[in-house]
């Protein structure tokens, strides 16, 4: 019998990123853009018009980026994207409601991936200042990067460097865990990372902690438990790692999938000081 983990040959494909044109989704879209690159997946990015004065020259410009990070060179063709093998598509929509727009988006655009940015106190994006990152995750029910407001994340803006070298996922029996550690292991490989370290952080008695299978990457993997409020145990255990990354497997009201209700999930994305991916159980990773 194979011991292939299935997990490890699911890709990503089609990468989704909402985009306000804010700083902060500037932010959100170089991550969709070098996640693009480094999957070959097609990368559709959406901004939902809610008045007259949104212009096609606001979205981020793909070339300029590639340009600026020396992946071309100054003043490439339209076509020198395409010749890269990169397919990027950029969608205005019409819609005083940008969660409905974005959900019927993804509706006829199925992603394996949403890359969007969150206003951490108050759930939201800069359109019509209502929650719409949280709704937009739970109606994709895919794998979700959340990057908080004001957090430069993991890939820069000015040369398109990883700087990812400390990774926590927090872990439990339930949901189970195993699809954030694979997760995690497939962005080690597909982002060639330099090795770092991965941090199995288990809130509550070391006895209690799951049982999970380590994947064979070059990073180290360590395994912690420590009791507390799962909320003030996770943060401050993210920070005294220096985190760059939070992986996180969420299960309907105990996650930030279920409308950013005050959960131990939502609770973590509001305050923490790096991106968060989250694996929906029930998709096709979680």
């Amino acid at each position: 019998m194979s011991d292939t983990n299935p997990l490890e040959a699911i890709k990503i494909e089609s990468i989704f990123h909402p985009s306000d044109f804010s700083a902060a989704s500037e932010v959100a879209f170089v991550h969709a853009l070098k996640l693009a690159l480094v999957s070959k997946a097609t990368l559709n990015v959406l901004h939902v018009a809610t008045d007259s004065h949104a212009e096609w020259e606001d979205f981020p410009g793909v070339r300029d980026t590639l340009e600026r990070w020396g992946l071309l060179p100054k003043g490439s063709s339209k076509g020198a994207v395409a010749a890269m093998g990169l397919d990027v598509r950029k969608v205005m929509a019409a819609s005083r409601h940008p969660v409905e727009a974005c959900l019927g988006f993804l509706e006829k655009h199925p992603a394996d991936l949403v890359v969007l940015a969150v206003h951490q106190h108050e759930g939201r994006m800069g359109w019509l200042h209502k929650s719409v990152g949280g709704p937009i995750a739970q109606g994709a029910h895919c794998l979700t990067l959340f990057v908080p407001h004001g957090v430069e994340g993991f890939v820069s803006r000015l040369n398109g460097a990883v700087s990812l070298k400390n990774i926590l996922i927090p872990i439990t029996h339930k949901p189970r865990p195993q699809p954030a550690i694979e997760a995690a292991a497939r962005l080690i490989r597909n982002l060639q990372l330099v090795p770092g370290s991965v941090t199995l952080l288990h809130v509550g008695p070391a006895s209690e902690t799951p049982v999970v299978k380590i994947p064979e990457t070059d990073w180290t993997w360590n395994s912690i438990a420590k009791e507390g409020d799962p909320t003030e145990v996770i943060l401050e255990s993210a920070s005294a790692l220096g985190a760059d990354l939070i992986v996180m497997t969420t299960d309907g009201p105990d996650g930030f999938l279920d409308g950013l209700r005050g959960t131990t999930s939502e609770r973590v994305l509001r305050r923490a000081r790096c991106p968060i991916a989250s694996l929906p159980v029930g998709s096709l990773l979680g």
